[in-house]
């Protein structure tokens, strides 16, 4: 069965549930919840507010003449509907988060503590410089340490996120061919076939035509079929490493030094640095420009809850094609360089690409980022490393024995297995998946990498205890044992005891449902 056939009863209360029905459809402490505009009054308001004392309407014609149609709830009703939603949805502060790829970490309070205080947390980006010193100092000061951890010269620290940092990076590329006069030639970038998505998409983004790398068994990049295709028309490669099937690649210094010899750039994408920050520097590998999500091997998890951060390291041969603005430390004060006028009066670099983005990156990240390093020290965060590799490694070892592993030997940061031990069961990865929520845990990352089929990406993070790892490990063999046994049926009907049935995703993705309207009134009989 595919994807596209998917489609469930979306309901929880099906018969399939074996559970007595309920007059309200709640389940004890599983409230089923409405939309705020079924249950709140359109008219209504939890507040009184008073009426505008203008005299005059400012508005020069474009005042609202109708309703504005948000539902009106108490205060008490507005809380419970929220946190009855709340309840609806897992969260790394309830359990594992097992997404390969995407370093679901715990997120210390500590670093949120300090990212609220006064001073960081009420920051304006157009505050005059004299009031934001001490924001500037954290700016430098993180940047100092990231160039420390990644042993390269010079970081841009404003990109917003991991696909903006790859911008930034392939845009300092992009600079530097342009600078030697290349731009018509060097039109070709490099890319391993498990590279994620955003890299082939971000070198086109930059004018670039992409040429896929193969793997070998191994699932690491073929240096053989990687030097054939090297050639006085590449612009660079885009590698990511460990790479996306939580592999080191072993030759990373020999594709660093092929690349180069033919004259092309070596980008690395850090989405993983969380495997080997505090133990490699990435600038001792030959890269030339890499991304670090900060909202990943920093503190926040990926996608948690707000606003992300992909400061780019540059190489030498990168680093006077930087964006601007960057911060610089003067006469016992710190100021922005904002144009490359002033880079240029200031004897930086004057062949800066130009401005990435509006501002200078994510305060809010950046505060969180550099508390994790400071309560962490040098050795901590490589021990974080350390620990990060040594649980994937225990939970690959332990599900070996019922599951197929995609590639033989240790992993780094995150195990990869595929659907080989699904094989004529009748179950699918789609299925495990759905049947992991009924445990209790969100699905690991599926079908992806594309390099192996029906693929399952696990990634326990440095912050999982060896009690959650085997629960959960215990949990997933003892699912992999019942899809053996036969209950193919079990599987197809999976989640039974979730707030919602299983969903045809494809056709949620196609035709998303965006705008709520109210159910037509029924026709009284004539």
């Amino acid at each position: 069965m595919t994807m596209n056939t998917q489609g469930r009863p979306t309901r929880a209360d099906s018969a399939e549930t074996s559970q007595a029905a309920t007059f309200t459809g709640n389940k004890a402490l599983q409230i089923e919840e409405a939309l705020s505009f079924e249950i709140g009054d359109i008219g209504g308001c939890g507040v009184d507010l008073p009426e505008p004392g203008m005299k005059e309407n400012r508005l020069g014609g474009l005042a609202r003449d109708t309703d504005i149609g948000l539902p009106g709830l108490s205060e008490p009703e507005t809380m419970r509907h929220f946190v009855r939603l709340s309840q609806k949805n897992y969260a790394i502060d309830m359990g594992p988060f097992p997404l390969g790829s995407c370093t679901m970490k715990h997120n210390p309070r500590l670093n949120e503590k300090i990212a609220r205080l006064p001073g960081f947390a009420d920051l304006h980006p157009l505050a005059p410089r004299a009031t934001v010193q001490g924001a500037l100092e954290l700016i430098d000061t993180l940047a100092f340490w990231l160039k420390e951890l990644t042993g390269m010269p010079a970081v841009a620290m404003s990109p917003k996120a991991g696909a903006h940092g790859e911008l930034c990076g392939m845009m300092a590329i992009k600079a530097a061919i342009e600078a030697r006069g290349e731009q018509d030639k060097r039109t070709r970038v490099l890319a391993p076939e498990s590279a994620h998505g955003t890299n082939p998409a971000t070198a086109v983004q930059c004018g670039f035509t992409v040429d896929e790398i193969p793997a070998d068994k191994t699932g690491r990049v073929d240096l053989a079929a990687l030097k054939e295709k090297l050639g006085d028309d590449v612009a660079g490669i885009m590698v990511t490493n460990p790479n996306t099937c939580g592999l080191f690649e072993r030759d990373i210094r020999a594709i660093a030094d092929a690349v180069h010899e033919a004259g092309g750039y070596f980008y690395c994408d850090g989405a993983n640095f969380n495997a080997i920050a505090g133990k490699v520097k990435p600038g001792d590998l030959g890269v030339d420009a890499m991304h670090i999500n900060l909202h990943k091997t920093f503190s926040t998890p990926h996608g948690g809850g707000g606003p992300g951060s992909g400061p780019t390291v540059l190489s030498e041969a990168l680093a006077p094609f930087a964006p601007i603005p960057f911060v610089v430390h003067e006469d016992g004060e710190y100021h922005l360089v904002e144009t490359r006028r002033a880079a240029k009066s200031e004897g930086e670099s004057v062949e800066s690409f130009g401005r990435l983005t509006a501002f200078h990156g994510q305060m809010g990240m950046f505060t969180r980022a550099l508390s994790y390093m400071m309560s962490h020290g040098k050795d901590g965060i490589a021990q974080a490393a350390e620990d990060a590799v040594l649980n994937a490694n225990y939970v690959q070892t332990r599900l070996r024995s019922e599951m197929s592993s995609a590639f033989d030997g240790h992993c780094m940061h995150e195990t990869l297995f595929d659907d080989r031990f699904l094989k004529g069961t009748g179950v699918e990865t789609i299925d495990f998946a759905k049947a992991m929520i009924d445990e209790g845990y969100h699905p690991m990352t599926m079908y992806f990498p594309l390099v192996v089929h029906g693929a399952m990406l696990i990634e326990p993070t440095e912050s999982e205890s060896k009690r959650e790892l085997d629960l959960f490990c215990d949990a997933l063999l003892s699912l992999a044992k019942r899809a053996k046994a036969g209950e193919a049926a079990a599987f197809k009907a999976a989640p039974i005891h979730a707030p919602r049935r299983r969903l045809d995703e494809t056709a949620a993705a196609r035709k998303p449902v965006l705008r709520w309207t109210p159910a037509e009134p029924a026709q009284a009989a004539e």
